[in-house]
């Protein structure tokens, strides 16, 4: 069977492990996350790795290099889903490596470090609010506190980790040193258009976005639709909506992306002017700096239309993250990799987050995104092209020779 086929397959496989009939969602340490670690740690045996789960839930397998013990390249992904997702956000790159290792073990190649494969059992955080458990465990950087946290069913996540068959007082295990790995390489669907709009099937990502999240608020005075005059009113619906647009320009201005996904009018009557309006706003650059200084000229734009409307305003930052720069030595190898697979290579910056920003505490990180068609993710109409997944095997393959000879 041709390996983009197989990978395809095997990653339709994975999406029958749900919790829901009708749709895919797999969560951190349930009964399905359960199932998803015993079929890929099977996959993982059958391609010639010593496998095992560690003390956060994910799913590692291990090829030796030709000495024993050598520092090893890490690759993976996450095998957990948001709610009715697609079928290859993080599968697909957990599943490529683990065929890319079992076509060199079929050839009896070893290389002078070792290779590991990691199924990290959260990185979308659906369960229980925290985003990036399973990689957060291998790089150390678990809080105490997150042990409390619950699920819907009011489950701790202490709890959690019992039913799944580990110890709460052990996630300590699952650290490993900066030593135990030379570099990091993860492939993912782009989950963004740029790539199809490039008739690409690959690129190589510079970065991933830092993000902070902020809510705003802005109150007038309610007042009759009728009566009052457009010149004296105090709308606030009127002046966020100002501040939405300003927000639009200046992200287009300084090269970042802002969104406004929530937003909350009161007292929300079809006569009545809006006195209090609520909207979040999510803010992304592949730069930190970029990202500052786009949000402070949005919150001097909202200032300076909050006076002359003679609105009260109020913001707060409740989400901060630092931009994740990519090893320029890993963008290297990956580019020429791309480069001869598919005649050429295109550098992008991921808006979303990913695993390689905690593991980025242990070692170099370099990420190759394959395109998905029309950019659609987390969704189940997410699409690949089995074509461009035996591409990003050839690249993979090409990059950890490139690796080998460095």
């Amino acid at each position: 069977m041709d390996a983009g086929i197989r990978i395809f397959e095997r990653c339709n496989e994975l999406a029958l492990l749900s919790e829901e009939t009708d749709a895919l969602t797999r969560v951190y340490l349930s009964a399905q996350h359960q199932q998803a670690n015993q079929l890929a740690g099977a996959w993982m045996r059958d391609a010639g790795m010593q496998v095992w789960q560690d003390a956060v839930g994910n799913i590692c397998g291990r090829y030796e290099g030709t000495e024993p013990n050598a520092p090893a390249l890490l690759l993976g992904s996450h095998l957990d889903t948001v709610r009715n997702a697609g079928k290859y956000d993080g599968m697909l790159g957990v599943i490529t490596a683990i065929e890319l290792v079992s076509r060199l073990h079929q050839q009896n190649k070893r290389f002078p470090f070792a290779i590991e494969v990691v199924g990290f059992g959260d990185e979308e955080g659906v369960r229980f609010g925290v985003t990036l458990l399973g990689s957060r465990g291998l790089a150390g950087s678990w809080e105490p506190d997150w042990l409390s946290k619950q699920d819907s069913n009011g489950i701790s996540l202490a709890q959690a980790l019992r039913d799944f068959g580990l110890v709460s007082e052990q996630i300590h295990l699952a650290k490993r040193k900066p030593s135990d790995f030379i570099g990091y390489l993860e492939l993912h669907i782009e989950q963004g258009p740029l790539l199809e709009s490039e008739d690409l099937a690959l690129g190589v990502v510079t970065a991933i976005n830092g993000a902070k999240r902020l809510n705003f608020s802005l109150k007038g005075i309610a007042g009759h639709a009728g009566t009052v005059p457009m010149s004296l009113r105090q709308d606030a619906l009127v002046g966020a909506s100002e501040v939405i647009l300003a927000a639009e320009f200046i992200a287009k201005e300084f090269a970042v992306v802002a969104t406004v996904g929530k937003i909350a009018c009161r007292p929300g009557a079809v006569n009545v002017i809006p006195s209090d309006v609520s909207f979040s706003l999510d803010i992304r650059a592949p730069d930190n700096q970029q990202r500052d200084v786009a949000l402070f000229e949005i919150t001097k734009a909202a200032k300076e239309i909050a006076v002359r409307r003679q609105l009260e305003l109020s913001y707060d930052c409740f989400y901060s993250s630092d931009a994740t720069p990519c090893s320029g030595f890993l963008q290297e190898k990956l580019t020429d990799a791309v480069t001869k697979v598919q005649g050429r290579s295109m550098s992008l910056a991921s808006g979303a987050g990913h695993d390689a920003i905690a593991i980025a505490a242990l070692c170099e990180v370099g990420m190759l995104f394959m395109r998905c068609k029309g950019g659609i993710s987390h969704n189940p109409l997410e699409t690949v092209c089995i074509d461009d997944i035996d591409l990003a095997l050839e690249a993979l393959e090409q990059t950890i020779y490139a690796l080998s000879q460095s």
